[in-house]
């Protein structure tokens, strides 16, 4: 027979048994995006003001779309887990469904636009 105490059964679980591995993920992610987004930005505004083939000359360097790819997903991977936890937070019943269900699903349409606008720009 094993003999669990009460602080090894609860020992890295939050109310959802996840709440460790969602602390952690949030908090890589958001350390992550706290280097890539300052680049991201001087990258993005050193492309701002110049016509259409200085910007697909910059977004086709190789760095230039790794790093905007990473930025598009890592940031809206982030974006997607906070605000499932605000509205799981805030939100009672079917409601609360429906707003994780749209959540979801419009930061994935977000994601594949950025991601095809992407491509079409550094092909």
């Amino acid at each position: 027979m094993r003999f669990l105490t009460d602080r090894k059964r609860a020992e890295g679980k939050g109310a959802a048994g996840s709440g460790t591995e969602h602390h952690w993920y949030m908090t890589v992610s958001g350390v992550g995006l706290a280097v890539m987004f300052p680049t991201f930005l001087i990258v993005f505004g050193r492309a701002l003001g110049r016509d259409h083939a200085g910007v697909l000359e910059t977004f086709s360097s190789p760095f230039v779309a790794i790093l905007t790819g990473l930025v598009l997903v890592v940031g809206l991977q982030h974006f997607r887990k906070g605000a499932e936890t605000m509205i799981e937070d805030y939100v009672r019943g079917m409601n609360k469904k429906f707003a994780i269900i749209f959540v979801i699903t419009f930061t994935y349409f977000l994601m594949a636009t950025g991601l095809f606008a992407l491509a079409r720009m550094a092909l």
